[in-house]
């Protein structure tokens, strides 16, 4: 196995753990609070946000979870697509 290869399943494994880590946060804040419905997105950014903190995988769970990379594709798409309508006018 070569060392690219070695790096992106350490941290897909990372990413993975860190997202357990999250989830299992953001079921404690909604324990905590009594099971009050509607509010999973914020426990979840909530949970997120003190997993997170100033830990030093922050940069690499943002940069490798699936949202980002389908923020990422979708800003691309956008610039392709206003690239190809600018050079058909």
């Amino acid at each position: 196995m070569d060392s690219d290869t070695r790096r992106q399943k350490q941290q897909a494994l990372i990413t993975e753990l860190l997202e357990r880590k999250i989830r299992l946060h953001a079921q404690k804040i909604y324990d905590t609070r009594g099971h009050t419905e509607g509010l999973a997105l914020q426990d979840w950014v909530q949970a997120e946000s003190e997993v997170l903190g100033n830990s030093i995988l922050a940069p690499l769970y943002r940069r490798t979870r699936p949202e980002a990379r389908s923020e990422d594709e979708a800003e691309n798409q956008e610039f392709s697509t206003t690239d190809s309508s600018a050079s058909g006018a």
